[in-house]
């Protein structure tokens, strides 16, 4: 076996108004199941999955119900390329949303990144395949929150996101 790591940083496609969840599966039932998860989560939810399968014929499986979005998962799982890799992109709906139903899938391993930022995937390569390393998921930190930033926060998720009380 060669000791031999290619890197490669990939550039995650997002259309606007859009999130996208990126993990790791087990089994070829991936897609199915992230599809029951997602479609009943709300009745206005858009969204569109790309499933890297790791062995047989190791397609690119997909399903949603947004075809555009189908399009852009599927584009970012050939982008990533690497086994048992799953790419979601949502609209109309946020990951909060969704991020139990999706961990709580079976064959669910780990969830990487869910975000509406800009997403680059750090992807290594050996003679065995393809893997994930991690994601870069947005800026640096700028520095830390004071008493008016604390302010800005609990006014967003209170008033104008509604999440709090």
């Amino acid at each position: 076996m060669s000791e031999l790591i290619k890197w490669e940083l990939v550039d995650m496609e997002l259309p606007e108004e859009c999130n996208i969840i990126l993990g790791h599966s087990h089994f070829i039932k991936t897609v199915e199941d992230l599809y029951e998860a997602l479609v009943t989560a709300s009745p206005t939810l858009e969204f569109g999955i790309a499933f890297c399968e790791a062995s047989g014929p190791c397609l690119i499986r997909w399903d949603g119900n947004a075809e555009d979005l189908i399009d852009v998962a599927i584009r970012n799982a050939q982008r990533i390329s690497a086994g048992h890799t799953f790419v979601i992109l949502l609209r109309k709906g946020f990951p909060i949303n969704v991020l139990d139903r999706i961990k709580n899938v079976q064959e669910v391993c780990r969830v990487y990144a869910a975000t509406a930022n800009p997403i680059q995937v750090l992807i290594f390569e050996t003679d065995l395949g393809r893997g994930v390393a991690g994601v870069v998921d947005g800026d640096a930190s700028k520095g830390v929150e004071d008493d008016s930033h604390i302010a800005e926060r609990k006014a967003l998720l209170r008033d104008i996101i509604g999440y709090k009380r």
